[in-house]
Order: structure tokens, then sequence, then C-alpha cells
């Protein structure tokens, strides 16, 4: 059995937590930040988390992640 290919693309984007769960970075936050709030540019700079729907599509993109 040959090896899997690991999605190149999903990454560099998502990361496996100590619990399992897949993080990501949030968009958004990046450039043209002056119009956004302090507020929202802040909660931007946290990790988020996948929802449970796609947790098993992300796993086959990333399988040895």
């Amino acid at each position: 059995m040959p090896k899997m290919k690991t999605n190149r693309g999903a990454a560099k984007r998502f990361k496996l937590t100590g619990k399992g769960k897949i993080a990501y970075s949030k968009s958004y936050a990046s450039h043209i930040l002056t119009k956004k709030t302090t507020k929202r540019k802040r909660n931007l700079r946290k990790s988020g988390v996948i929802d449970k729907s796609n947790v098993a599509m992300l796993k086959r993109l990333i399988p040895y992640a």
C-alpha cells in the first residue's frame, strides 16, 4: 500500500491540537485594519476550532498531522 499524500494547502492552514481537534487561524486580520474595531481585531488573533461536521473531511486532507 503506498503512502497517502497530504494536501499541502491544508497542511499550511490547519494543525492538530493536543486533544485531537483541528485548529486554524482566522482570516481578515492582515490588511485594511483601520476600519475594524479594536475588539474585532483582538478576536481575530485567537485561533478557531473546526466544527465537528468538517473534521472527517480535513482528517483525509492531513492524514499524518
